[in-house]
C-alpha cells in the first residue's frame, strides 16, 4: 500500500482501511485550511494503482475488513466511472466489507448530479463526508468555499436520494463576531433543507500557514469566546427543524453534544444552558492548529 501526501480520515473512520485514491484537494482555496497547501495539485491515482494497494491490503489483513475510507481531501472528484470501479472492486475483494466512504465537497458531488450518485451507491459508496462549513453565502464566499448554500443543498438532497448516508461538518465560529447570528440562522436552514444523516460540529480554530490566521492577527477577523460559541450553537439547534443525528466529536469544541434530533433538541440546550453559567476561564484556551 503506498501513500502521498497528507493522510487525514474522519474520527469516525479510525478503524476503517485506508486506500489512497486521491492526492491533495482540487479546490484548495479555503482559507481556512493548511491541510493540503504544501502540495505541488490535486492528483487522481490509477485505477490499476488502486486496485494494486486494495490486493495488497488483503493480502495484509485477510478478508474480514467491514469498512473503507478512500482517502484524500476530495475523492469524489474522480471521474464517477472510475470511482464506481473501484468501490465495486473493493467490494468483490472484501465479502464483509459493510462500508465505503469518501471526503467530498458539494461543488464536486454537485458536478456527479442525481443519476452519477446513484451509479455510486450501486457501485458500493454508502457515506460521503462533506464540508458544508456554514449554510451562510456570505461567508462561505469569504472563506473562498467554491460553493454557495444553494448548491449544497442540492448536493446533499441528491445524495441522500441516491441511497448514500451524508455526514455534514460546520464549523462554529467560522463567521466571527459579525456574522454569529447569520452563520447559525442560514445553516440552521440549509442543515433543516437537506436533514442530513449526520451534522457533525467543529468549533474554529485558527491554522498556521492560513490566510484565516493572518486576519485574526491583524484584527480583520474577531473569534468568538467560548460563551459566544455556545449561544451560537444553541441558536442553530433551537432553529434546526429537521431530522439528523447530532455530534460533536472533535478536540476544538468546548462541550460535547451528541443526540437525535429533534427528539433531543431541549435537552441539548438545557446542556449548553448549563455550560453557559461555567466561567470562561474553566473552558480549553486559544491556540493554534498545526494540523
Amino acid at each position: 500500500m503506498r501513500y502521498e501526501g497528507p493522510i487525514y480520515r474522519p474520527p469516525s473512520e479510525a478503524d476503517s482501511l485506508l486506500i489512497q485514491a486521491t492526492v491533495g484537494c482540487p479546490h484548495n482555496k479555503c482559507t481556512f485550511c493548511m491541510v493540503y497547501k504544501d502540495l505541488p495539485g490535486f492528483k487522481i491515482r490509477k485505477v490499476s494503482e488502486i486496485k494494486e494497494d486494495i490486493l495488497s491490503a488483503r493480502d495484509v489483513y485477510g478478508e474480514n475488513v467491514s469498512t473503507l475510507f478512500f482517502p484524500a481531501g476530495n475523492t469524489i472528484a474522480m471521474k464517477t466511472g472510475d470511482l464506481c470501479e473501484i468501490c465495486s472492486f473493493a467490494k468483490e475483494t472484501f465479502p464483509f466489507l459493510q462500508r465505503i466512504t469518501v471526503y467530498g465537497s458539494s461543488q464536486y458531488i454537485h458536478k456527479k448530479g442525481p443519476e452519477g450518485l446513484k451509479l455510486l451507491a450501486k457501485a458500493g459508496l454508502s457515506r460521503i463526508h462533506v464540508g458544508l462549513e456554514s449554510g451562510d453565502d456570505v461567508i462561505l464566499k469569504k472563506i473562498q468555499k467554491g460553493t454557495n448554500s444553494q448548491q449544497q443543498i442540492e448536493a446533499g438532497k441528491w445524495t441522500i436520494n441516491a441511497g448514500i448516508e451524508l455526514s455534514l461538518y460546520l464549523i462554529l465560529g467560522i463567521g466571527g463576531k459579525k456574522r454569529t447570528m447569520e452563520h447559525a440562522m442560514e445553516s440552521a436552514r440549509v442543515l433543516s433543507s437537506i436533514s442530513p444523516d449526520f451534522i457533525r460540529l467543529r468549533t474554529f480554530v485558527p491554522k498556521i500557514n492560513t490566510p484565516l490566521l493572518d486576519d485574526v492577527k491583524n484584527g480583520k477577523f474577531i473569534m468568538l469566546e467560548p460563551h459566544e460559541i455556545l449561544k451560537e450553537t444553541a441558536l442553530l439547534i433551537k432553529n434546526f427543524s429537521g431530522r439528523s443525528y447530532l455530534t460533536s466529536d472533535h478536540y476544538t469544541n468546548y462541550v460535547n453534544l451528541e443526540g437525535k434530533l429533534p427528539q433531543k433538541k431541549e435537552e441539548l440546550l438545557k446542556k449548553i444552558e448549563k455550560e453557559l453559567t461555567r466561567d470562561k476561564s474553566t473552558f480549553r484556551s486559544f491556540f493554534v492548529g498545526n494540523a
